[in-house]
């Protein structure tokens, strides 16, 4: 409660206490000010699947793995790229994960939307919008043609009544609250994304899909092992200079923010890592944001096509870090080992 009250008492939330508190509203006539505390940086800890999609025809299950394993919250990473019209088929939006697409990708539309479709209309059938969203959609542009992010509204708004909202206002302003649905839509900052995604949205209207903070801009040393080093000493403040605004609500980063070149060098894992990582983590949550951090792995093998420069190189190392992760309230901590992460996460509350 009392983060809770911080972050209403500097507008980051744009609601009175009261209102977020009380939570339980109804659905049909919802406003901003019903927004649920569940929604506050720092109250929720997200699974967030990584690559959550198949490859090339492989793993084809990750999306059904992800959603069984059974934790509170997920957030699922669907990386998507557009394939233009041709005379004999329709432009779509893919996912995929290395480019170009061949052409048999899966839609959007067809890997996520149809997938979870009976789980959103059994949460509309049942409300309790004091507990939602009940999943979160996080949309990685490979592509960012003028096209696809047109064609991206267009499926956000067939699938509107499903969807977390918010009242646009400008930039600088506080950010306005949540009209709450049981699915919430996350991209990033890519090229052009706020031309369709903000700016083409009249004011007061509904946003439907939220990015997040632009990079800080800072300037890092060339040579890779003193830059790596700097990286990991930006100051809390210069890594997150902005705070949350109606459309910008978060910030994503690699976890060499926090160890020093990243997963492959880490090393022990002591208590000034520890500190590190929850000084950028209350200084997200100061700004009215959530924070990710990416992607934490840990494996002895080559693992299901997962990135090897994610690896710390054992279970037990990831384990140290997916717990002070959860320890520091980090709001999505990434990794693709979906299964191994829910069972620490109930070893290990």
């Amino acid at each position: 409660m009392d983060r809770l009250r911080r972050l209403i008492s500097c507008g980051c939330l744009g609601v009175p206490l009261a209102l977020v508190v009380a939570g339980g509203a109804p659905v049909t006539g919802a406003t901003a000010q019903q927004t649920p505390a569940v929604m506050v940086p720092g109250s929720r800890v997200h699974l967030h699947a990584h690559n959550c999609y198949p490859e090339r025809g492989q793993w084809t299950d990750r999306l059904t793995r992800a959603r069984g394993t059974g934790v509170p919250f997920l957030a699922i990473e669907q990386d998507v790229a557009w394939i233009a019209p041709t005379p004999t088929s329709p432009g779509r939006s893919v996912v995929l994960h290395d480019r170009p697409p061949v052409g048999d990708e899966p839609t959007l539309e067809a890997h996520f939307f149809d997938a979870v479709r009976a789980q959103m209309e059994q949460a509309l059938a049942a409300p309790r919008p004091e507990t939602w969203p009940v999943l979160v959609l996080h949309l990685d542009f490979k592509t960012n043609e003028p096209e696809h992010h047109r064609a991206v509204w267009a499926l956000l708004e067939r699938h509107r009544r499903w969807l977390t909202t918010a009242p646009k206002r400008p930039h600088g302003q506080p950010p306005s609250g949540f009209v709450p649905g049981p699915l919430l839509v996350l991209t990033e900052n890519g090229n052009d994304q706020e031309r369709t995604f903000f700016d083409a949205v009249p004011e007061g209207a509904p946003l439907l899909i939220f990015g997040t903070v632009p990079g800080a801009a800072v300037t890092l040393p060339e040579e890779p092992e003193a830059r790596a080093r700097a990286y990991a000493a930006l100051a809390p403040e210069r890594a997150m200079p902005e705070a949350a605004s109606s459309y910008r609500r978060w910030v994503n980063f690699p976890w060499a923010l926090v160890e020093a070149g990243g997963q492959v060098q880490a090393g022990a894992w002591d208590a000034a890592d520890a500190q590190r990582l929850t000084a950028l983590v209350s200084r997200a949550h100061a700004l009215g944001l959530w924070m990710r951090i990416y992607t934490l792995n840990g494996h002895a093998g080559p693992g299901d096509g997962w990135t090897p420069s994610y690896n710390f190189g054992s279970p037990d190392a990831v384990a140290l870090r997916w717990q002070a992760a959860r320890r520091a309230g980090v709001d999505f901590i990434a990794t693709d080992q979906y299964e191994a992460f829910a069972a620490d996460a109930r070893r290990h509350p």
